[in-house]
């Protein structure tokens, strides 16, 4: 079994789009098949990160790399999820 790909998603409470991310991360990895470790970074309790992303959330980082901010298009991230597999 490989290990699970790390997904870091920069957000803020309370956020619906926020909650859209995860919901299309899952799906994107469950249809693709590749084991995901999500972890949720709550911007507004830390002032560097409340500084760098603004209301520019929610950023998904995939495998430590930026790779989706306010949406997250699921093709792409398959894509991305395979990429770092």
């Amino acid at each position: 079994m490989t290990d699970p790909v790390p997904i870091s998603v920069y957000r803020r409470h309370p956020c619906e789009l926020c909650e859209e991310a995860v919901e299309t991360i899952e799906s994107a990895a469950e249809e693709a098949a590749v084991p995901v470790a999500i972890e949720t970074v709550d911007v507004d309790s830390d002032p560097a990160l409340r500084d760098r992303y603004g209301d520019r959330v929610p950023v998904v980082a995939v495998d430590g790399r930026e790779r989706f901010e306010l949406f997250v298009d699921k093709i792409g991230l398959i894509g991305a999820l395979r990429d770092a597999r």
